[in-house]
């Protein structure tokens, strides 16, 4: 078998052999043997590659601009950059997403990539850093305390972004089965048990609703990830980073990505401080909290289809079991609900990991990075998935929706103002024991007459839309 051709690269630790056609180098070689964590590279998050090149490019405009790296050199890099927010090279991207460091292996991988490719750009072979280095010149003014959590938060801003998306698609989907159901009648419950009559329209645009007040959570929070640390190097003080690099590098960066950045006004509080993620990720919870109650709520009101509640049909999407014939389980509900406990537990994750740093820096912000990831990219599928595999398709049993508020002693309530508590309770109590229905027994004691009780009984009287006629 023929040796795979490699070329000799060293740091402090001394020389080592890399893929010759590889785009990354020795750094990342060493982050590859020292964390066999996940078996999953950074480029499973494209939008941290992106933001990656994003910073790279910015810095090498800005020290172009400041006259510190000379012309060719900072073009080289400008189009490697470019090339890889278009898409290239992303597969050399490998170190693993859970690392030591605080990041600088994946800040590390981003400068060996970006300089071999501008090497190459130069009429140079890969790995021949003495026309165009990693550190010297890709890192020119730059620390991984900088770059990697302004990277993390350029991409989160992006990915929440598709999330917010799909959460839109969700409430509309559950707002169009909320007029669908307009005038569908059903009971309400409260701890399980019946409570007062109500639309399946009004059930359903509960959940539009609490959609789109998680969307303004979610807006919110992410506008603090706006706040970048660029610049400030190492702990804050911006060692090395020359003046004017800092608003230079924030105003290219925020031109490369049409993001509205600003510097944060303490940058050794921001080189420190994960808060806003630790906020951001509250609000991922919340989402998943309400998106696992509304699953729920799905699950029970289609339960049966015969000896459960049976209020609604979900679309059948798959074969239910191995064993039992024609069940048919709802599998989609049960998804969101367990991306739901992932995102939970992601939370946690995050809260300790931002909890853990110490003095200046927090070294934890790759766990962060990994679980806000995924924690954003899965409720963005739940929710499209939830809306077009199965809310979409949902239908109503009206009739047997109707005959179980007819049948239900819940239904005294409605008529309590007209009847008295005591007469009500009366007619509850005879409703119960003998199972007749309410309007039945309130028509043959004679307590109201048949055309008021009809209209007291009408479905936009009953889920409380209209007042009663007199």
């Amino acid at each position: 078998m023929t040796a795979e051709a490699t070329r000799s690269e060293h740091d402090l630790l001394g020389h080592r052999n890399v893929p010759a056609d590889a785009y990354w180098g020795i750094h990342t070689l060493r982050a590859l043997e020292n964390f066999p964590v996940t078996g999953t590279p950074i480029s499973v998050y494209p939008h941290l590659v992106d933001a990656l090149a994003a910073v790279k490019e910015a810095a090498a405009l800005a020290n172009r601009e400041l006259g510190l790296l000379p012309a060719d050199k900072a073009e080289a890099i400008v189009v490697a950059c470019r090339e890889i927010r278009d898409g290239r090279l992303h597969e050399e991207f490998v170190v693993d997403v859970i690392q030591g460091g605080a990041g600088t292996s994946t800040n590390m991988n981003a400068n060996e990539v970006v300089a071999n490719r501008a090497l190459e750009l130069l009429g140079h072979a890969k790995g021949d850093y003495q026309h165009l280095h990693p550190n010297e010149d890709v890192n020119l003014g730059q620390s991984t305390n900088d770059v990697y959590p302004t990277a993390v938060k350029i991409a989160t801003v992006f990915a929440a972004r598709g999330l917010l998306t799909a959460m839109t698609v969700l409430q509309d989907a559950f707002a169009e089965k909320a007029v669908e159901f307009r005038d569908v009648l059903k009971m309400g419950r409260t701890q399980l048990q019946d409570a007062v009559p109500m639309t399946l329209g009004q059930e359903f645009s509960t959940y539009a609703v609490m959609l789109e007040e998680d969307r303004g959570r979610l807006a919110e929070a992410v506008e603090l990830i706006h706040e970048i640390n660029l610049g400030a190097t190492a702990i804050g003080t911006g060692l090395n980073a020359p003046a004017g690099y800092t608003e230079a590098a924030r105003r290219h960066l925020a031109d490369i990505t049409g993001l509205p950045l600003v510097t944060a006004a303490n940058l050794v509080e921001a080189t420190q401080d994960c808060g806003a993620f630790v906020q951001l990720s509250g609000v991922l919870k919340r989402i998943a909290v309400k998106l696992s109650k509304t699953c729920n709520d799905l699950r029970l009101l289609s339960s049966g289809p015969r000896a459960g509640l049976g209020e609604i049909n979900l679309p059948p999407v798959q074969a239910g079991s191995s064993i039992m014939p024609g069940k048919v389980n709802p599998v989609v509900p049960e998804v969101v609900n367990q991306v739901a406990f992932e995102v939970i537990g992601n939370d946690v994750t995050i809260t300790m990991a931002a909890e853990a740093g110490q003095l200046q820096l927090n070294a934890f912000e790759p766990i962060i990075l990994h679980s806000l990831a995924k924690s954003i990219t899965h409720l963005q599928a739940a929710c499209r998935t939830l809306a077009e595999r199965c809310v979409e398709g949902i239908t109503a049993n009206t009739d047997a929706l109707r005959k179980t508020v007819e049948n239900s002693i819940g239904l005294v309530t409605a008529l309590n103002p007209h009847l008295g508590y005591e007469a009500a309770t009366t007619i509850a109590k005879e409703a119960l024991a003998t199972g007749r229905g309410v309007a039945e027994l309130v028509l043959e004691k004679g307590l109201l007459p048949a055309d008021i009780l009809s209209d007291l009984l009408k479905p936009e009287i009953l889920a409380g839309s209209t007042a009663p006629t007199a």
